[in-house]
């Protein structure tokens, strides 16, 4: 018997909302943000690459996609392709760290393709909570006070 994936299942809350989805080949990662997201009051989900992200998003509203750009199969830059003609597609913001002399020319690519907002590892998870709440409001549900206790994102 194989150990339980750490991805998050990719289940909208009971009004059949999603406010964000993590996509990231970093499952550690993505499970962290997701509860980090979670747990400060914003309905979250993750998925593992761009090909699982967009069945996820052909059957379930998302106010906000945080996808990685280095990724199997179908990577982020790939996503955001596939992402640009929709006309009601969610907000967009990508990260990458994966080689440090790349990402400023992969992050402005992305950019070029669509994405609203970059942003590069390591962050802080108070960054990305600000640029969540930047880009889709504050959460619906209240977050608890110690919420921003988690260290930084690499």
């Amino acid at each position: 018997m194989s150990a339980p994936s750490p991805f998050v299942p990719a289940r909208p809350d009971s009004a059949g909302r999603t406010d964000v989805l993590l996509v990231d080949d970093d499952a550690r990662l993505a499970a962290s943000l997701s509860q980090l997201l979670r747990r400060c009051g914003y309905v979250a989900a993750s998925v593992g690459q761009g090909r699982e992200a967009l069945e996820f998003l052909a059957s379930h509203p998302v106010a906000l996609v945080v996808s990685d750009i280095f990724m199997p199969d179908c990577d982020g830059l790939e996503l955001l392709r596939a992402l640009r003609p929709c006309t009601s597609r969610p907000r967009l913001v990508v990260m990458s760290g994966s080689n440090a002399l790349h990402v400023p020319g992969m992050l402005g690519a992305a950019q070029m393709l669509g994405a609203d907002r970059t942003i590069a590892k390591p962050f802080d998870p108070a960054q990305l909570l600000d640029l969540v709440r930047e880009m889709i409001g504050p959460p619906v549900s209240p977050p608890p006070p110690a919420a921003l206790s988690d260290p930084a994102v690499s």
